[in-house]
């Protein structure tokens, strides 16, 4: 079921996939793009993930995906922050999917640094898988013109006056860190799945955002490139830890 989901004077366009048989205690996964690779561009990021929720929805999930401001046809330009805020506001919105279990976040690249930034900040998130996340983002914080620039080749940001301050713009580039935010996660369950040969995102960072949490599920997948999306072995893995996820957790309700 695709849907538009307003953030303030952003237009996020949303897809909500069902499990086949409606249960009110499903549990909600909310599910994160990346950051547009140079190929595409911004305008096709997400078109897959649909697909993948109603994978994840065939087992007993309902799930939630949307791209980010600048992405897809959704509303708006790129900025971390901005991007942190579509996916709060998508995490405070659960009980309107009829959700009472729990809130679950996976993320790809970008967006999983963003969900365990997100979490961090919600203790209404239960558990979070990212995949190919960073562990900081120093790299586009230390070269913001460059960024910037990259930005409006791939359309992510498309008008000329945005941002109206590139320090503000800069700084939330340096403020949010998943490998700060890790620690906060815990002792929530993450599990961290990292490719060996990630040419965007090097294994060090899957590392040390497992060792910051303390407790989290690390798997490095040997020959695996950065995007994960698309990789057999990291969606099994990703499926397999939803599925313990979702008969291992007992609402506090259900617990009482």
């Amino acid at each position: 079921m695709e849907l538009t989901l307003e953030v303030g004077a952003h237009e996020l366009a949303a897809y909500v996939a069902n499990p086949p048989i409606a249960d009110p205690e499903a549990p909600l996964l909310v599910l994160c793009h990346g950051y547009p690779s140079g190929a595409l561009g911004a305008a096709a990021t997400g078109r897959s993930y649909p697909e993948l929720a109603d994978r994840i929805a065939n087992e007993g999930w309902r799930v939630v995906t949307f791209t980010f401001r600048g992405c897809g046809t959704s509303s708006g330009d790129f900025s971390l922050g901005g991007w942190l805020d579509d996916l709060l506001h998508v995490i405070d919105q659960a009980p309107s999917f009829g959700v009472n279990r729990g809130v679950w976040l996976a993320g790809f690249g970008t967006g999983g640094g963003l969900c365990i930034a997100a979490a961090a900040r919600r203790p209404s998130v239960v558990g979070v898988a990212v995949l190919g996340a960073p562990a900081d983002f120093s790299d586009w914080a230390n070269h913001p013109r460059r960024l910037l620039q990259h930005a409006r080749e791939i359309g992510v940001i498309t008008h000329p006056s945005f941002p109206p301050a590139v320090d503000a713009w800069t700084r939330q580039l340096r403020e949010i860190k998943p490998v700060d935010d890790a620690a906060l996660v815990a002792p929530r369950p993450l599990l961290i799945l990292h490719g060996s040969d990630d040419e965007s995102v090097p294994s060090f960072d899957a590392r040390v955002v497992a060792d910051a949490h303390g407790t989290a599920e690390l798997r490095i997948i040997s020959g695996a490139a950065h995007d994960l999306r698309h990789d057999p072995r990291a969606v099994a893995i990703l499926l397999g830890w939803l599925d313990r996820q979702r008969h291992g957790f007992r609402s506090p309700a259900a617990a009482g």
